[in-house]
């Protein structure tokens, strides 16, 4: 009766869910995101029931499949693994009927293949090996040391102290440091055994006699046995010819040897316990210095407790920057000086071969063949040294500290392949104007890595968005569009949320009540809401968005009217807004308001711009209008349209002359584009605001190019291209198949749904 009871009471709260997702459910709009955390805590308070839901979620999929409810399926799905990877026992049927229904998936559009392909993989593992998924999140998530699954992961949430008010920031502040005084790495290893215990042998595990055992042991034992947990599980997940038999026996024996005293099958049965899944590894970090995303990247790859000593890291620096110079010619084998030139050009004034003499390279020198002599040191910070970045990579594939000298005979070595070993894990809190830092921090980090690659071989970076709005606290300008709502403020979330019904339902949910929460008053409750729901919401976030939606980012080119300031090169994402300038000299005021009462308001403009058809044929035209301002939006209103495109909406003056004189109305045109030139006539400025942001305001500008901007690693590849090649106009070699555009993903639950 009572099993009975329950499964109607999670039947219900799934049926709500989708209810949800319809829209159909208007009575409990402000409890949106709610029900998804609800729901699994329910199941958290009563594991046993976890194979109540996952049997009902696998009949709402196969119904969802069959009927016309295909956007059910992505959240379906979604919760369906959540509560796979922290059951603490399901069986292999239940998996069995899940592993089929992915394989299903492949046979629909993206994102639904990509989605089912990657759970059907997951699945397969999960079941050879019961636990895994659960071990691998919890390890890579809290950096825990292991051998065969080395991976590391960390979240670092960006927030903008201009945009968002002290109380959020002091709330966000505290909730992530509460969730990291809850867990330490012993903890986690334990909680990894338990669960691995609890996984494959069911209920005849004996939990609390493994606790207890645990809790006993010193840290260098703990250690041990959860160094052969995660062996013996990543060995069965590993290997094809290991069922799930073969699994089971080598934990029984990890689990009797554990146990010690108890023999095997003695150990009293009981019914399945919640292991928890640990918060994952969250720092948050207020943006205030332009290239702060790059240093914190670095430093998790390379913290600075591990970083060289500062007094050897000039020498190092030279060393490693000159194995990229040398090359592998005989005369490099030699010992070099770098010295400050004293040559005056006359030959008599040069040193006689006598004076400083070319020794070969012998096993004194071999670390080091250039040696600098009476040259000017400069000591470099140990975050921009490369000998910092360099000696972080003592992983597979690390570059030495410096070139071994070719010995005849001795066949080189080839360096071993970088591996990805650490994912980071952005998540934007804010509105449009904290994407158009990122665009440009992302551009920038792009550009560096161009010059001299160091993360990108090393680093999985994933960007995530959370909208958040409050009263913006810098001075409002006109073209920052002050007046405007949270809807302005939040196109790219509006978008996402239309593309994907889950992250509208759990992710935009957040932009008001995360300002709600922040604000209440100091409780009890208040704290165990806020540690426990917007936490768990952010972790879910990054556990399960997976899909990226890219979005193009802008290259601006703007030119003043005083020729002797250079044209200044910016980025943007979402908009570009541009305005008649008000404030000029009382000279140019007087001329205007006469030509203003003849041509009407606003300022000539001559525009350039590539229009957009259908059969993608790039057809240029060029017009004069006059006109009070422009905005580009290269976010569509409708999910529908092309996402890599500009809609540039243009007011308009028309004059129009009738019996009662001359008057001036305003059109509002709109034009759809890649590239635009803009340039007044007139020489009349106005002014540029990007991605909505007072900040980022250019004023005195007399013309303004827009285009799409090139990825810096196609640039690069493309000027060697021309050098070595006759056709100039077209990509060849290596250079086609290499992205041409910079795109700036961010990661949703489903990505777009057509």
């Amino acid at each position: 009766m009572e099993s009975t009871e329950v499964e109607s009471d999670i039947l219900r709260r799934v049926r709500t869910l989708l209810r949800e997702l319809d829209g159909h459910h208007p009575s409990c709009q402000h409890d949106r995101g709610m029900l998804r955390w609800t729901l699994h805590k329910k199941i958290d308070q009563n594991p046993s029931s976890s194979s109540i839901l996952v049997r009902i979620l696998v009949k709402e999929l196969e119904r969802a499949e069959r009927g016309d409810f295909r956007h059910y399926i992505i959240p379906l799905l979604h919760t369906l693994m959540y509560t796979l990877i922290k059951a603490p026992c399901i069986s292999d049927e239940l998996c069995s009927r899940v592993y089929d229904f992915c394989k299903k998936l492949l046979t629909l559009p993206k994102p639904f293949c990509t989605i089912g392909l990657d759970y059907a993989v997951r699945l397969k593992m999960e079941r050879a090996a019961p636990g895994m998924l659960y071990q691998r999140m919890v390890i890579s998530e809290q950096s825990l040391k292991s051998n065969p699954y080395p991976y590391q992961e960390k979240i670092f949430i960006f927030a903008d102290p201009e945009l968002l008010s002290e109380a959020i920031c002091n709330a966000l502040v505290t909730d992530t440091r509460a969730a990291q005084l809850s867990q330490s790495p012993r903890v986690c290893m334990c909680y990894v055994i338990i669960h691995a215990m609890q996984a494959a042998l069911g209920e005849g595990c004996d939990l609390s006699g493994l606790r207890m055992s645990l809790q006993d042991m010193p840290m260098s034992e703990v250690e041990h046995w959860f160094q052969q947990v995660v062996a013996a599980v990543e060995c069965a997940g590993s290997e094809a010819s290991v069922d799930r038999e073969q699994h089971v026996e080598r934990l029984e024996k990890i689990y009797c040897a554990l146990l010690g005293s108890l023999p095997p099958g003695d150990a009293p049965l009981g019914r399945l316990q919640d292991i928890p899944l640990p918060n994952p590894n969250i720092s948050f970090h207020l943006w205030k210095e332009d290239d702060q995303l790059w240093k914190e990247l670095v430093l998790f790859i390379r913290p600075l407790s591990q970083s060289c000593e500062p007094d050897r890291l000039s020498q190092d620096l030279d060393n490693f920057e000159i194995q990229d110079i040398i090359s592998e010619c005989e005369c490099c084998e030699q010992t070099r000086f770098s010295v400050l030139s004293t040559d005056s050009g006359i030959e008599r004034d040069l040193p006689l071969a006598a004076e400083e003499p070319f020794a070969p390279c012998s096993a004194d020198t071999e670390q080091s063949r250039l040696q600098r002599k009476g040259g000017i040191k400069k000591k470099p910070s140990p975050l921009e040294s490369m000998a910092f970045l360099q000696a972080g990579c003592n992983g597979p594939g690390a570059k030495p500290a410096a070139k071994p000298q070719k010995r005849t005979g001795v066949p080189a070595k080839p360096p071993a392949p970088l591996q990805r070993l650490h994912t980071a894990r952005v998540v934007l809190l804010g509105d449009d104007r904290l994407l158009g830092r990122l665009a440009q921090a992302y551009h920038s980090l792009r550009k560096r890595e161009t010059r001299r690659v160091f993360l990108t071989p090393r680093l999985n970076l994933q960007f995530y968005y959370i909208p958040v709005v409050t009263g913006q606290r810098s001075a409002p300008t006109a073209a920052t569009h002050a007046a405007a709502g949270p809807e302005e403020l939040c196109e790219v979330a509006g978008y996402l949320g239309r593309a994907d019904p889950w992250y509208e339902s759990n992710i935009n949910t957040l932009c008001h009540m995360i300002p709600k929460l922040a604000t209440m008053p100091s409780s009890p409750s208040k704290h165990l809401v806020t540690d426990l729901f917007i936490t768990d919401v952010i972790a879910y976030y990054v556990r399960m968005g997976a899909q990226p939606v890219c979005f193009q980012v802008y290259a601006v080119k703007v030119f003043f009217n005083d020729p002797a300031l250079e044209p200044a090169e910016d980025v943007f994402l979402t908009e570009l807004c541009a305005q008649v300038q008000e404030s000029i000299s009382h000279r140019e005021l007087s001329l205007t308001k006469k030509k203003t009462t003849l041509e009407g308001p606003g300022i000539d403009l001559a525009v350039t711009y590539k229009k957009v058809v259908v059969s993608e044929r790039a057809k240029e035209v060029s017009v004069s209008l006059r006109s009070t301002g422009l905005v580009m939006k290269a976010i569509p209103a409708d999910e529908a349209e092309d996402l890599l495109c500009l809609n540039v909406n243009v007011t308009e003056i028309i004059k129009i002359n009738n019996l009662s004189g001359r008057s001036f109305s305003a059109v509002a045109n709109r034009l759809k584009t890649r590239d635009i030139k803009i340039r007044s006539t007139e020489q009349r400025p106005f002014t540029v605001c990007l991605d909505k942001d007072s900040r980022r305001t250019y004023r005195n500008v007399i013309s303004v190019e827009v285009s799409p901007c090139l990825e810096p690693s196609y640039c690069l590849q493309k000027t060697r291209t021309m050098k070595s090649s006759v056709h100039e106009a077209e990509d060849v070699g290596l250079v086609k198949y290499m992205p041409k555009s910079l795109l700036l993903p961010i990661n949703t639950f489903a990505g777009v749904i057509q």
